[in-house]
């Protein structure tokens, strides 16, 4: 993925160096880039977590903007990206589920959930301003969590070869960090309920025809698309962020409604038995030796690890 700094050079970086995620303003068009840079294993790892929580309680906080040269600017756009080429994100991290289940530790398990729920439940609310609109630009495969977290922003623009889905029902489980919310609210409940139940991994176009995705991108065109997308509706961006906003009025997504489904998940993941424990934990170590191997993941290379596993569920 290109660098937004140095390729156009109308952002200015404001995130500390090397954070696992970074972010930079473009004032032009008033919008925040932000990058999921993990470490390692592209995956919703703790210190991720907290880095996304800890930028955008800020940006709520301050009402939708953020501070540049010394003063608050109002922020219209939010676009939320990835570093790590053919990857948006592969969604929990495995590693420490397994830890957490196999020792029992509900508390932690319950912790770690309600963390990516402190994460989902601004952006579904476009971090309660009334006049921004979150932008998830997908450039690679987006699993679980991942998936998710495109689903909470208002717009979803995703390359050709992206492709998404939710394998955890392959470890006898469900996504619980806003799928099942998120989901029903695009394509209906009895849609989102076979898409997770299927396990399967879908190709943009094909989300894009059932209606998930809005906004889909020729290969390496995603940035291009999202700075189309904004000068596109510059003229009516008031009325569209408006009905934006109208949505949540006619399809709330509560705070409750997400903490609730969250206890859910973590109750049937304390229920896995050692088969779905193992399972997890080879794609889990499969993940991380193609990382340490530094080899980028082709669009397919993240779901061809789950073959195995789909073949043997």
């Amino acid at each position: 993925m290109s660098n937004m700094n140095d390729a156009v050079g109308l952002c200015m970086p404001y995130s500390k160096a090397d954070s696992r995620y970074e972010t930079a303003f473009e004032p032009a068009i008033n919008t925040v880039w932000a990058y999921l840079n993990p470490k390692g294993v592209p995956c919703y790892s703790l210190e991720l977590l907290k880095a996304m929580i800890a930028h955008d309680k800020q940006l709520a906080d301050n009402a939708g903007r953020v501070e540049f040269e010394g003063e608050l600017r109002k922020v219209d756009y939010y676009v939320t990206s990835s570093r790590t080429p053919g990857v948006f994100n592969l969604g929990g991290d495995l590693a420490l589920f397994v830890l957490l289940i196999k020792t029992g530790d509900r508390e932690a398990l319950a912790q770690y959930a309600k963390l990516c729920i402190d994460v989902q439940y601004p952006r579904s609310q476009s971090f309660f301003s009334p006049t921004l609109t979150s932008i998830a630009l997908v450039q690679g495969d987006a699993l679980g969590g991942g998936f998710e977290c495109a689903l909470a922003s208002d717009v979803i623009i995703a390359e050709e070869s992206a492709q998404l889905g939710f394998p955890e029902i392959l470890f006898n489980l469900f996504p619980g960090m806003g799928a099942c919310s998120l989901l029903e609210r695009r394509i209906g409940m009895r849609a989102a309920e076979e898409l997770i139940l299927s396990g399967k991994m879908l190709p943009a176009y094909k989300l894009h025809e059932m209606g998930v995705i809005d906004v889909l991108a020729p290969n390496g065109q995603g940035e291009s698309a999202v700075r189309s997308y904004i000068a596109d509706n510059a003229k009516r961006r008031n009325g569209m962020q408006a009905m934006f906003r109208a949505r949540q009025f006619v399809r709330p997504v509560t705070r409750e409604e997400l903490d609730g489904i969250v206890e859910l998940w973590v109750d049937a993941a304390l229920r896995l038995g050692e088969r779905e424990l193992k399972m997890m934990s080879r794609l889990a170590r499969a993940q991380a030796r193609r990382m340490e191997e530094e080899q980028a993941p082709q669009p397919q290379d993240a779901f061809a690890l789950l073959e195995p596993l789909a073949l043997a569920s």
